[in-house]
């Protein structure tokens, strides 16, 4: 185990493996950091770099979730000032409640996990809460159905040149919608392309890194915390080396 992603640290420690035995990588997952393309780049030349999809998706889903707080803060302001109204008027405030019980706050709040599943995936209750939000804020329905769209490419496509044209499709759509969140995940696959579709390769993920360090995750939640660090690395190689 190697603390932290410093490439510099990285390198120094993966370098201790013979280089004839580095040479037969051919393939690394890795997100879009630059200090992990590095580490790549130095220690297995002849790997090729596949960005996991999934670090990918979870942009898309990002810049959501950033419109989908934006009207909530939006809301909030909007609230405040019917309260502040109403308190002028003498009156008592009463906020609109919609059909599935929520207010216009709690629909925004209440929202985010749904926008984080695909539509399939929803239940009949996360069903009526997502017409209700998107019949009100279009613009999230655009950002969630953007989002989807980019996920259906690594779902669908079978091979580079299939996914290559329907990413070039979704780049366009998202140059044409005015979402500058959604502008800023088009430049960072833009930047990435050619790793991001060499997923189509073997259709490798890091699925199993990922899953390894959430068991690490919650083994350290487990112990509340961790003080002699070299004993729970020890304890970690027994468990699972």
């Amino acid at each position: 185990m190697v603390k932290g992603t410093q490439a510099s640290s990285v390198i120094e420690v993966l370098r201790k493996i013979p280089k004839r035995i580095r040479g037969k990588v051919r393939e690394v997952t890795l997100d879009m950091a630059a200090s992990m393309g590095l580490i790549v780049s130095r220690c297995f030349p002849k790997a090729s770099k596949v960005i996991d999809r999934f670090h990918v998706q979870k942009l898309a889903f990002d810049a959501v979730q950033e419109i989908r707080i934006q009207h909530r803060w939006r809301a909030l302001d909007q609230e405040n000032q019917a309260i502040e109204e109403a308190r002028q008027s003498g009156l008592a405030y009463q906020p609109e409640i919609l059909s599935n019980g929520d207010t216009l706050k709690q629909l925004l709040v209440r929202s985010r996990y749904l926008l984080f599943k695909h539509h399939d995936k929803w239940t009949a209750s996360q069903v009526h809460r997502s017409r209700l939000l998107f019949e009100r804020y279009p613009l999230i329905e655009q950002a969630y159905k953007l989002a989807t769209g980019l996920g259906t490419v690594f779902r669908v496509c079978k091979s580079k040149e299939q996914a290559f044209k329907r990413l070039a499709l979704w780049y366009n759509v998202v140059e044409d919608c005015g979402l500058d969140s959604f502008k800023t995940v088009a430049r960072s696959i833009q930047t990435h392309y050619l790793d991001i579709l060499n997923f189509f390769n073997n259709r490798s993920t890091n699925a199993s890194a990922e899953s390894f360090n959430a068991k690490i995750k919650a083994f350290r939640s487990s112990s509340r915390g961790v003080r002699d660090i070299p004993f729970f690395l020890f304890r970690l190689t027994r468990l699972y080396a």
